[in-house]
């Protein structure tokens, strides 16, 4: 069986992140990490932040910035508060900076569009949305609760329900509990 090139082995990681890669991807990839810069210097990768990378001729979607997010705050990271409302389009607001949760410090330099929340939170309240890591929307409703208006979130209740995001049962005990904050 013929070996692949390095190109070729990042772009089979890339297709499943939205045509990003990271330096822990090639080095699981048994590819040398100082072949990324190279590979961005020959025009196939643009170097996006330290350790990510983004083929430039992946398409564009409406999920890149949200898993640029991520791979910049790193291993951990997931999607946390409103912006996970945001995600699924529950809310009728858009983002200006971007939510961001993780259990650990984050020492990377973040630019100022995410906003890093350091956060104690169970394993079983973070899921995967498209393949982005994030907070449960049910979870992240209830966070909301002392920050947006109720009406937003009965209405993003509602929604998360019809879309399945959410049981009837999480949606019942959200709604009473925000009659309760009312």
């Amino acid at each position: 069986m013929m070996k692949t090139n390095y190109r070729q082995e990042l772009w089979e990681t890339a297709v499943n992140n939205f045509g990003y890669v990271t330096t822990q991807d090639a080095i699981d990839l048994g590819v040398p990490p100082k072949e990324l810069p190279k590979l961005a210097e020959h025009g196939g990768l643009d170097h996006v932040a330290y350790g990510l990378y983004r083929f430039r001729q992946f398409p564009q979607t409406n999920f890149d910035q949200y898993a640029e997010a991520v791979l910049r705050v790193g291993t951990g990271a997931y999607l946390t508060g409103d912006t996970v409302l945001i995600f699924h389009n529950l809310i009728p607001l858009a983002p200006k900076r971007l939510r961001v949760g993780v259990r650990r410090r984050v020492r990377a330099k973040i630019p100022d569009w995410i906003d890093v929340r350091q956060e104690s939170v169970s394993e079983s309240d973070i899921t995967a949305y498209e393949g982005i890591p994030a907070k449960k929307v049910a979870r992240a409703i209830v966070e909301c609760m002392h920050t947006m208006m109720a009406t937003h979130l009965i209405e993003a209740t509602k929604a998360a329900q019809t879309q399945g995001l959410i049981t009837s049962r999480e949606a019942i005990e959200i709604l009473n509990e925000l009659n309760g904050v009312r």
